[in-house]
């Protein structure tokens, strides 16, 4: 059975089924996906307990939670931009639509939600969409914080029995009188019902991973309505009257600017929530490949339109304003729906359970429905979003509209909110440090951050602090300086100079100086000024990855006229020259040009032109008397190395010479006939890098990562993964994942072998390290990741039987059940989707990485583990050369490793 494996844009298989994206599949195609009806399925059991909370939260009739659900899925499921989004009632409004009910009476307010979505039509047909996009995510936590505060205040009341008042405020004075006459009964079922939601998702073993796929509010609810029936106790229940007498919309009623503003808060608070769910529903399916092959990204607009037409339906019918869901829209998302059919589906499910369910529906107690409703409320205080924006300083944002929202209202929270996002980004727009310092009778001036004309004042007094004809650095540590301020520096530097002293103004990056200005007054010229300082290495960790190339000028190679030790130029043996230094400090050496690089991501001058190029070539692992393809070395990114070598043709030869880079020595010999070259590495690195690396970390780094590696030292290492990779250098893992401090646990070793238990001949640290992860860490998952051109795999094809047993050689034979995985002819190959594997070295790869994955399956610790359902084992293969990331797809009979695209986050 061949695995489900998408295929690249422009193969023709692909071509056949693509159709618009988010428009409905063409006809050819009319049947309904089994997934879909599933997930439908699985969100109809959580949207059925949750409408009728929220409606009871809200104060509104109780079918007008059934009217919003039904309305959300048909109207805003066929009509929305995100298919795969389920929109309906929502907790974000449910103290907008209480304080409007309370205010304006029930009909008014299903007028009001038409207006809104008539709104949001007008909205949609201008394609703002995007600008909402725009607010503060602090802004919209602490929104979604005061509402669930606000909820779970109001809901304690029921919950204990009692009634809730209108306001916040109201609601915590009365709470002493409240708990003074609690209701036993209903605080029982409360309990009841909270004890199930906390515990039903943690049930242990293979039975209760089967438990879990039912909706924990369905059993929550369900479980409790059981036993207060069993029980006969007396409780308020959920009353549906007939539809005949249902409450309908009708014209507004009240003072015109309190209208307005209604209609402007339901449509922002719609909107906002809608389209922000929408990119979250994005980021969902872009890591479910099996759906992402088959559903677009959200269009923005379109989802406004969708929304906006719900939302006049359901007011216009007597439900309540309506907005994409998160719960719901999660739950759809990994039920595996791949179409809108599974909204629209679960929304035709919800109008069959209000015609017919109506007599089970009304067995439900109200104190139920309190604790669910108030559940949701604690849940959208989220304390990853409070550490989250604690991180990126926006704390105060968030404080300000979830208090604003609980004692003012959400439209008043709001405006408070984006009042103080604009002061503190102000803030820290003229937030401009400057300080003084004298070393060694210089005079450094420090500015830190953007340098406008609010700074200026401060920037001058500091600089007249500057003795006359002293020594003078000016370091400027931003990336914006205005008119004003250039040319208040650039007076006090002439003035400077003019009275003997020297003024060396440089920025953040070493070697980079500001220049005379050229053009209009006001503009600067950034020039690069090649000293000996700057020849080092300077790398910015932390920051979005650059090519890590350390550009060595010619002239900082020699120092008193002599080539220095770490960084000579070569001698050709054949011809006597001195080969020059190309763009990455690689050298030419007899004709060949080498490649350039730093750490193996490198380009080339010149290279042969095979049917495709491959990245992987003879590294330090291999050993120097195993036999070398060196045409497939004359194309390989292997980075800045050069070794002698040997060669009895075009591409033919052995390779006779060991690297001078302990990293990747592959040989460099092309060309026809016999020749030899000779030349040292000129990419390696000063003696002083180590150092030089530390200090730019505490100058500029650590200032940034302190306050996160601060938390992790006061909480300890909780990572999610197992990570499990090559010692090879070219293999970044933070960078391939996208991950920080914390993230993960990373074992490297040779290979990236496991040994099987018992195997390990004395040496335990892998096992050790899988053990600690798993039953101490309790990581999530493990990912055993192999790499193109990996050394120890070319050490293994090369191995020859009685040779001498190093401790190298020792290590390699847990590698030694891959190779005969690769030859069993019975077995099938791991491959990679879209390709066969390049060679045998690149095959072998692949085959490692699924054969260590079932040496995993038989550490105890790791079976105990998957029994539980408590771990995902995962097989990655990142080629170096292309930077392109694969994950394992496993099928019964296939092993196939498919590309891993780039998301996109511009929605």
């Amino acid at each position: 059975m061949s695995a489900c494996v998408p295929t690249r844009a422009d193969e023709p298989r692909r071509e056949e089924h693509s159709h618009e994206p988010h428009s409905p599949p063409p006809a050819r195609h009319p049947r309904l996906a089994g997934a879909d009806v599933s997930a439908s399925i699985a969100v109809f059991l959580i949207a059925l307990p949750l409408s009728l909370g929220i409606a009871l939260a809200t104060g509104a009739p109780l079918q007008a939670g059934l009217v919003a659900a039904a309305v959300g899925g048909l109207v805003a499921g066929r009509l929305g931009g995100a298919p795969l989004q389920v929109s309906g009632p929502a907790a974000g409004l449910t103290v907008v639509t209480a304080e409007l009910i309370h205010q304006y009476g029930w009909r008014t307010t299903c007028a009001i939600t038409v207006l809104a979505g008539l709104a949001q039509l007008g909205l949609g047909l201008l394609r703002v969409a995007r600008t909402a996009l725009a607010v503060s995510p602090a802004i919209v936590h602490g929104m979604l914080a005061g509402i669930g505060v606000t909820i779970a205040v109001a809901q304690l009341h029921i919950v204990l029995g009692g009634v809730p008042h209108s306001s916040v405020l109201d609601n915590l004075r009365e709470l002493p009188a409240q708990l003074a006459r609690v209701h036993p009964a209903a605080l029982s079922v409360s309990v009841l019902t909270l004890a199930l939601l906390v515990l039903w998702p943690r049930l242990p073993g293979r039975a209760g991973k089967l438990l879990r796929k039912v909706p924990t509010p369905l059993v929550a609810v369900a479980v409790a309505t059981t036993t207060a029936s069993l029980m006969g106790l007396s409780l308020p229940k959920v009353d549906l009257p007939s539809w005949s007498s249902h409450a309908l919309a009708a014209l507004p009623d009240g003072p015109v600017l309190g209208l307005v503003a209604a209609v402007l808060t339901i449509t922002l608070v719609c909107s906002v929530q809608s389209l922000l769910g929408a990119v979250a529903v994005d980021k969902l399916v872009a890591g479910r490949p099996e759906q992402s092959a088959r559903v677009g990204r959200s269009d923005l607009d379109r989802e406004l339109l969708g929304q906006g037409a719900a939302n006049v339906v359901s007011g216009a019918l007597g439900g309540l304003p309506i907005a994409g869901v998160a719960v719901r829209s999660s739950a759809n998302v990994h039920a595996g729906a791949v179409s809108r059919n599974s909204t629209m589906l679960h929304g035709v499910l919800v109008v069959v359970a209000a015609l017919l369910m109506v007599p089970i529906l009304e067995l439900i107690p109200l104190a139920s429905l309190a604790a669910l409703v108030m559940a949701v409320g604690i849940q959208m205080v989220s304390l990853h979003h409070i550490r989250t924006v604690t991180r990126h300083r926006e704390v105060l944002v968030y404080a300000v509209t979830t208090l604003a929202v609980v004692f003012f209202g959400v439209l008043e929270g709001v405006a408070l909110g984006i009042a103080m996002a604009v002061g503190v980004a102000l803030h820290r727009l003229t937030r401009t440090r400057i300080t003084h310092d004298e070393t060694e009778g210089v005079h450094h001036v420090h500015v830190r951050g953007q340098l406008t004309f609010l700074a200026v004042p401060r920037l001058s007094r500091t600089l007249h602090l500057v003795p006359q004809g002293a020594a003078a650095v000016v370091e400027l540590d931003g990336s914006f300086m205005d008119h004003a301020a250039y040319e208040s520096l650039q007076d006090w530097q002439n003035t400077h100079t003019v009275h003997g002293g020297t003024v060396e103004l440089v920025g953040r990056r070493s070697g980079v100086r500001i220049g005379e200005p050229t053009g209009p007054a006001g503009l600067q010229a950034l020039t690069a000024v090649a000293t000996e300082e700057s020849a080092d290495c300077r790398c910015h960790p932390w920051t979005p990855w650059r090519n890590h190339q350390c550009e060595i000028p010619e002239a900082a190679l020699l120092r008193d006229g002599q080539p220095r030790d770490a960084q000579g130029t070569g001698a050709d043996d054949a011809g006597g020259s001195t080969a020059p230094s190309d763009a990455g400090g690689a050298l030419r050496t007899n004709g060949t040009d080498t490649t350039k690089g730093h750490g193996g991501i490198g380009e080339r001058d010149k290279v042969s032109e095979p049917s495709r190029p491959s990245d992987g070539g003879t590294d330090a692992l291999a050993r120097p008397d195993a036999p070398q393809d060196n045409t497939a070395d004359a194309s390989e990114d292997t980075g800045t190395n050069t070794a002698t070598g040997t060669g009895t043709g075009p591409g033919t030869g052995t390779d006779a010479a060991t690297s001078t880079d302990a990293r990747t020595g592959a040989a460099a010999d092309t060309g026809a006939g016999t020749g030899t070259g000779a030349a040292t590495d000129t990419s390696r690195p000063s003696a002083r890098q180590l150092a030089r690396g530390i200090s730019a970390f505490q100058r500029n780094t650590a200032p940034l990562v302190r306050g996160e590696l601060a938390r992790l030292a006061r909480e300890g290492q909780q990572p999610s993964q197992l990570f499990l990779t090559c010692a090879d250098s070219r293999l970044v893992t933070s960078m391939i994942t996208s991950s920080g401090p914390g993230d993960l646990f990373v074992v490297r070793n040779v290979g990236n072998l496991v040994p099987l238990p018992g195997r390990e001949s004395g040496d335990d640290s892998v096992a050790a390290a899988i053990e600690y992860a798993v039953d101490v860490l309790e990581v999530r998952s493990i990912t055993v990741c192999g790499h193109s051109g990996c050394g120890a795999m070319q050490a293994l094809l090369a191995s020859e039987p009685g040779a001498a047993q190093t401790p190298l050689r020792r290590w390699l034979r847990h590698g030694e059940p891959s190779l005969e995985r690769m030859s069993e002819e019975d077995r099938p190959w791991a491959r990679l989707a879209g390709r066969a594997p390049a060679d045998a070295v690149e095959q072998l790869c692949l085959t490692n990485v699924v054969q260590q994955l079932e040496h995993l399956r038989a550490h105890e610790s790791v079976a105990r583990a998957l029994r539980a359902g408590a771990l995902e084992l995962h097989g990655m293969y990142f080629h170096v050369g292309e930077a392109q990331a694969y994950l394992l797809t496993e099928g019964h009979e296939d092993r196939v490793f498919d590309h891993v695209g780039v998301a996109d986050l511009s929605a």
